[in-house]
């Protein structure tokens, strides 16, 4: 399912607009983004949780040249799936 899918399906299961719908849709997804931008995490309960990872600098290599390289600490978003999703999908 994609973007347009969940508001083709929030639009006939809410029985609103596509207008309405898509802007449901979008202000859900940019609060998440902007709360884990914030290094809060966001947590549908029996669905999934979304956490910012933090990783502290490190050195690696260029595989093309073999030359050492430091990597620079970053942070990256990450999904955990939830018991109740799990169960559900594997059924």
């Amino acid at each position: 399912m994609n973007k347009l899918e969940l508001i083709s399906a929030l639009k006939n299961e809410a029985n609103i607009s596509k207008t309405d719908a898509a802007h449901v849709v979008q202000i859900f997804f940019d609060s998440m983004a902007d709360a884990m931008a914030k290094g809060e995490r966001v947590e549908i309960r029996g669905l999934c949780s979304f956490f910012v990872k933090n990783y502290k600098s490190y050195t690696g290599r260029n595989p093309k040249t073999g030359e050492k390289v430091t990597i620079k600490p970053k942070k990256l978003p990450f999904f955990k799936c939830g018991k109740e999703l799990k169960e559900r999908v594997d059924y």
